[in-house]
């Protein structure tokens, strides 16, 4: 992944928060940023507070991350790196607290949805919270026996909280893709290597654009691994695609493709070019 000499990468929520924790992870020695929503997120790395940001585009579960893509192409940043985290969560209460005396788990709505099963076995009321490490952190103030968080390990770490189970979580595959972004995009030659291009379009009000404008991805022979399709602007007519395909920009077969799809498309605007993460790789061996 790229370096960048400030040493701090912004992301979306409390301490401890998952994307806290992957960019620990993905960035080890670096500070972490803190923000109360993508936006400031963004912000943060726009007006220099931050060098990278690293924001959720989607999970394997839950899919999309919508404001993600509505944000990141008006935004100003590129992408430049992908990181993919492994979602564990562990059932966080205080002190003196069991799983005997638990009578409530607090999370955001999508982990107490991760986490069924747990629910059912302990017969715990869930209770909606506004984040993984809000929850955790209103368990620590709170203080009891009665209430328990569904938060990652790094929460439990942060606001003081016994670990009382580990991956919890109903599904083992459980995974969330990160884009990492900052101000500049990475430039070629590119190296040899296995890259991603990720780029917005939107085509022509012509019959059979869509078909047209993704065959030529097809006819030289690159691989588009993500199509996600939303509104833009509130308007049912109005549609932009995000794409990630394989490969560079200055690979012949990928700038053949580009250019038919600019043939048949209103705007097209690549967000970034970046090194292929190892997950990516094993997945792929893996099919």
């Amino acid at each position: 992944m790229p370096n960048n000499s400030t040493g701090i990468i912004a992301f979306q929520g409390l301490p401890g928060a998952y994307s806290d924790l992957s960019c620990r992870k993905a960035y080890p020695g670096w500070a972490t940023l803190p923000c109360p929503s993508f936006e400031a997120a963004m912000d943060a790395v726009r007006d220099g507070r931050a060098g990278l940001a690293m924001l959720p585009c989607e999970n394997s579960l839950a899919g999309r991350v919508p404001d993600i893509h509505r944000l990141l192409p008006d935004s100003g940043l590129h992408v430049v790196g992908e990181h993919f985290e492994r979602v564990e969560h562990c059932l966080l209460a205080p002190r003196g607290a069991s799983i005997a005396t638990l009578k409530r788990a607090h999370s955001h709505p999508v982990a107490l949805g991760q986490v069924l099963k747990l629910i059912k076995e302990l017969s715990l009321q869930p209770v909606i919270e506004a984040d993984t490490a809000g929850a955790a952190e209103l368990i620590a103030q709170r203080g009891g026996i009665e209430d328990a968080a569904i938060a990652s390990e790094l929460a439990a770490e942060i606001y003081g909280l016994e670990i009382l189970r580990k991956n919890v979580e109903d599904a083992a595959h459980n995974t969330t893709r990160f884009y990492v972004c900052r101000t500049t995009p990475l430039e070629g030659p590119f190296e040899a290597g296995d890259w991603v291009t990720s780029f917005v379009f939107r085509v022509r009000n012509i019959p059979a654009a869509l078909y047209k404008a993704l065959g030529g991805f097809a006819t030289n022979g690159v691989n588009m691994t993500k199509l996600e399709s939303y509104m833009v602007g509130g308007a049912f007519t109005a549609t932009q695609f995000l794409a990630d395909v394989d490969g560079r920009p200055d690979d012949p077969a990928l700038a053949r493709a580009l250019e038919e799809l600019a043939f048949f498309s209103a705007d097209v605007r690549i967000l970034g070019t970046y090194r292929a993460h190892p997950y990516r790789l094993a997945q792929r061996e893996g099919n």
